[in-house]
């Protein structure tokens, strides 16, 4: 298997779990970008904008950095064509939440690999459908964010935890693509600089 140093761009916990499972070595490296919404822009261009930027801001940070492999993902939940990122609060949550009840709700995750070496990145956007169960209670949606503080999270909810409960179905290609990382479409890209976790070399 390649020996390129592989860089996460993002300090979320829930990417940083999604690659222990796949049998990678790397490290991590917090982006610090504007993530600001550009005038006009689409969602999908959002998410893919978004993580190219990081994946490039990483590159900057440090020497070492300059000649490898960095992963960057951004992500945003739209309602009824209002994009949606992370709640910040409880209120926030709560309020989100209740936009929710009963309708489906597409999560865009954009995902980039950043090749610092050769400046060539690899993007792409990744859809994944949630619908929401139409007897949620107001009560229900505060217990839940009392008790997961999903503050952090686009959409105000964790699918790994308790947040299945809010759910009526599920559809995307990849589970992991809800949880901010689509490890499917990563490990396509990996596969094409010589990274794959499946190699007898590791």
């Amino acid at each position: 298997m390649s020996q390129r140093n592989l860089v996460l761009a993002s300090s979320s916990p829930y990417r940083r779990a999604i690659l222990d499972t796949l049998n990678l070595t790397y490290s991590v490296c917090k982006p610090d970008i504007d993530e600001t919404q550009l005038a006009q822009e689409k969602a999908t261009e959002l998410v893919m904008r978004l993580a190219e930027e990081k994946a490039k801001a990483v590159a900057k940070r440090e020497s070492s950095y300059q000649t490898a492999l960095i992963i960057g993902s951004d992500q945003v939940a739209v309602c009824e064509e209002q994009i949606l990122g992370k709640p910040h609060t409880q209120e926030n949550a709560v309020s989100q939440l209740q936009q929710f009840v009963g309708k489906t709700v597409t999560f865009y995750t954009g995902l980039a690999l950043y090749d610092a070496e050769e400046e060539s990145v690899d993007t792409v956007c990744v859809p994944f459908y949630v619908t929401f169960r139409d007897d949620l209670t107001r009560a229900e949606l505060e217990r839940y964010v009392e008790l997961e503080q999903p503050l952090d999270c686009a959409g105000s909810f964790k699918s790994e935890g308790l947040g299945i409960s809010l759910f009526k179905s599920l559809q995307g290609d990849d589970p992991n693509t809800l949880i901010g990382l689509p490890s499917i479409e990563l490990l396509k890209m990996l596969r094409k600089h010589g990274i794959n976790p499946l190699a007898s070399d590791i």
